[in-house]
């Protein structure tokens, strides 16, 4: 593996639009490892190269988030394979290719994908029910999240097609005994998916461990939240979300962006 006082920058080599990606993904694995989302050096991130038909950027394996750089990225094609010299010699998590390119070739209109194995994501993905109504930031998901069936270890190009069927046309899904994914047509809109997400799984765990009977709203309440997270402004609110997170991180940019 490339140490980080090694690794040479790829600034001057690739195109603006592609360095301008790889700073925005290297600061969302940042970003990621400071919400305390990550696994070690397991699950994976991955962003659509603007311009470049085909082409996702996706971690070297081996780094840890918190050590991430746009130069550690590697930008590979739908069947795996190192696309650029400047690449060469980065390995790539399997499964990661796996359920990434699968989403990325069959949904052009998403452009960010997010896989995570938090405690809790494990947790609720391991309950029959799965996510549970049972919060603001879980209705923003009501009829709105998938589910797929645990196969293992995602390693075999087999499980691709029925990933695709399961997620559909959702931006959220939930990977039985396995954790969360979640997608976007912008990066700060799979960072937003995936952080209330996440966050609707830590506040189920934590209200059925109380042991205390649950409140759940009414149909009719479920339905209009979940709309309201749909409005027009949430474009807006995301946009800020996504910078006012970046801002947590802002003294670690220039290492990140290298």
């Amino acid at each position: 593996m490339t140490s980080l006082q090694t690794m040479k920058s790829l600034k001057d080599v690739v195109s603006e639009t592609e360095w301008e990606a790889r700073c925005q993904l290297a600061g969302l694995y940042r970003l990621i490892a400071h919400f305390r989302m990550t696994d070690l050096i397991d699950t994976h991130i991955s962003l659509r190269v603007p311009d470049e038909d085909g082409h996702f950027l996706i971690n070297q394996y081996g780094i840890p988030f918190e050590k991430m750089t746009a130069s550690h990225l590697v930008k590979i094609d739908y069947d795996g394979n190192t696309v650029a010299d400047y690449d060469q010699g980065k390995m790539v998590n399997t499964a990661g290719f796996v359920i990434h390119s699968a989403i990325h070739h069959a949904r052009k209109d998403v452009h960010c994908v997010i896989h995570t194995h938090t405690a809790d994501g494990i947790a609720v993905s391991a309950q029959k029910h799965g996510l549970l109504p049972l919060s603001q930031h879980a209705l923003k998901f009501y009829n709105k999240v998938s589910y797929h069936e645990y196969e293992g270890v995602a390693l075999c190009t087999e499980e691709c097609e029925r990933l695709v069927k399961d997620l559909g046309q959702n931006r959220a899904m939930i990977l039985r005994n396995h954790g969360l994914l979640t997608t976007g047509d912008s990066i700060q809109r799979a960072f937003h998916e995936i952080y209330f997400l996440e966050r609707a799984c830590q506040a189920q765990i934590k209200a059925m461990a109380g042991g205390a009977e649950l409140h759940v709203p009414s149909e009719a309440v479920r339905q209009h939240t979940a709309q309201q997270f749909e409005a027009d402004i949430i474009e807006m609110v995301m946009l800020k979300a996504w910078n006012a997170a970046l801002s947590l991180i802002e003294n670690q940019r220039d290492e990140y962006c290298s």
